[in-house]
């Protein structure tokens, strides 16, 4: 795998500022017949980024019948210290919330993992309007936006920077947001970001627990995958919580009053901030949950995932 340095990631960057917009985020009930969705996706996710010869990319389209109910699948642990978190920061792609990661006080474990992983940090995927937003779908249902947690396998590696590269080096649990009853929990974070409107702001966050973002249903389903973002390394165990959790239009507006751009420069709102779904491959999605029930899947979707397979069988790629 070759991996772009930061000078020449930095020039790939500006050069994709002038590109017009050719990205297509396929699988969507409601959003398919919305043609102008991808207007404004950032430049990271315009262009066809992949690894070279990679076969676990993310994210994904999980179809419900066809994940595998595994009964060996325990719930996951999870025990996050609030006295850890840190803080919040624009980094020009999302807004990050992150943790002190020197010790064992904020972890997960049990699931589909053999050892604890670390908490490094959370963010967020959303799109410019409620109909999009998630990077993972469900029998092609798209939701308006998907936490991201992100650990480490603080076992096996001395850090994070070392885990990000390597096998079972990386644990993300993402969990699907939709719109409903406003999230007490979530509001902490919403009236914190208009201090981090502009990318590289920071603000400290203190006592804060992730946990009441998570959904009460221990449900998920589980695959090998990648990062989102450059990397791009396959070296994640991704869990994706079954139910989703509900917030309202007001906090995702908020969200998209954020900016790519820093201070000073053409603002650029931070919306649709989601990689395109990428081939599941000869992969097995597990459940931890019997697969008895299915969501409708409408025809056109599964035309669209066809000819994204095609697409990325194709298409040029960046090495990273």
């Amino acid at each position: 795998m070759k991996i772009m340095n930061l000078a020449r990631w930095s020039k790939h960057l500006k050069r994709l500022w002038g590109q017009n917009p050719t990205a297509r985020r396929p699988c969507s009930l409601a959003a398919c017949a919305i043609t102008n969705r991808y207007a404004s996706l950032h430049p990271l996710w315009q262009s066809p980024l992949t690894i070279p010869g990679g076969s676990r990319q993310s994210p994904i389209n999980i179809q419900w019948s066809d994940s595998l109910f595994d009964p060996r699948l325990e719930h996951l642990e999870i025990r996050y210290d609030p006295a850890t978190c840190l803080h919040m920061w624009n980094n020009g792609y999302s807004f990050l919330v992150e943790f002190e990661d020197s010790t064992d006080k904020s972890i997960i474990t049990g699931g589909p993992l053999e050892n604890n992983y670390r908490l490094k940090q959370f963010h967020f995927h959303w799109g410019a309007v409620s109909e999009w937003g998630s990077e993972h779908t469900v029998d092609c249902k798209v939701f308006p936006a998907e936490l991201h947690l992100v650990h480490w396998n603080s076992c096996r590696y001395g850090s994070f920077e070392e885990a990000l590269m390597e096998e079972n080096g990386l644990a993300v649990i993402g969990v699907f947001l939709k719109l409903g009853a406003h999230h007490s929990g979530l509001q902490k974070l919403v009236d914190a970001l208009p201090l981090i409107k502009h990318k590289d702001a920071i603000v400290e966050l203190e006592d804060f627990d992730p946990s009441c973002l998570l959904p009460s249903c221990p449900d998920y389903w589980t695959y090998s995958g990648s990062l989102t973002t450059p990397p791009l390394s396959e070296s994640v165990t991704w869990i994706i919580k079954k139910k989703p959790v509900e917030v309202d239009e007001d906090q995702l507006e908020v969200f998209r009053m954020l900016l790519f751009t820093p201070a000073g420069e053409e603002e650029k709102r931070m919306v649709d901030n989601f990689r395109p779904l990428q081939p599941i491959m000869d992969r097995t999605v597990r459940s931890s949950f019997p697969t008895n029930h299915r969501l409708k899947v409408l025809p056109r979707c599964e035309e669209d995932i066809d000819r994204a397979h095609n697409q990325a069988t194709h298409q040029d790629t960046a090495h990273l």
